[in-house]
């Protein structure tokens, strides 16, 4: 049996002041609770949480928070989740990056809206990345690819790396400490959901993370 929500080590020594996990398929509502959410849109769109509420929100594809209370969710079935933590300013964001959020560089902007709204400093931030397709998995077309550097097609198709296109981002970002779990959604249906492998009839899985109401 595997566990239903997965947590992350990079957050380790963390659970004074916040939460977070990756759900499964087998995550039920009540782990999920009461969240701030979005209308996702692949965009590079990062919105600010700044009073204690949840629903959706707005539209875009990231959440960034410093209010004590708040709990943030993004929903995936093969796009990549990011979850984001400064264990010195105490804020946190969540971000969803499909192929077309990953190109706009939604991960990059996600770090410097935390910089500019919440005073982080990106050697501060820790992130963890969450279960997504992976390049075993990810066959894109040619007008797809070329939009990210170090990709050539020649050949009609070829194998994107979401994940490693958005640890790159970090890292030219400033961000040192991030785990990327490296499971493919599409590989593994026994936990996880898939809108490459299970197309319209896919569920989605979400990535939460939030503060603590008192710190």
């Amino acid at each position: 049996m595997f566990e239903t929500v997965l947590k992350s080590s990079v957050f380790a020594g963390f659970d004074d002041w916040m939460t977070h996990g990756f759900g499964t398929r087998e995550s039920g509502a009540e782990w999920l609770g009461d969240t701030a959410t979005l209308k996702q849109i692949h965009s590079s769109d990062v919105l600010a949480v700044q009073s204690l509420c949840t629903g959706e929100l707005g539209s875009g594809d990231a959440l960034v928070t410093g209010e004590r209370g708040v709990r943030l969710s993004i929903r995936t079935a093969d796009c990549v989740p990011l979850l984001f933590a400064d264990p010195v300013r105490r804020a946190v964001a969540a971000t969803h990056a499909g192929w077309r959020g990953t190109a706009a560089g939604i991960s990059r902007r996600t770090v410097e809206r935390m910089i500019g709204d919440y005073g982080c400093v990106a050697a501060d931030i820790r992130v963890a990345i969450g279960p997504s397709i992976g390049p075993c998995c990810y066959e894109v077309s040619e007008d797809v690819a070329v939009q990210f550097s170090g990709y050539a097609p020649g050949c009609g198709k070829t194998m994107l790396d979401l994940v490693e296109i958005n640890l790159a981002q970090l890292v030219e970002a400033g961000v040192h400490e991030i785990d990327a779990m490296r499971l493919c959604t599409r590989c593994d249906a026994q936990r996880f959901h898939s809108f490459r492998r299970d197309a319209e009839s896919s569920g989605r899985m979400h990535a939460v993370i939030g503060l603590h109401p008192s710190m």
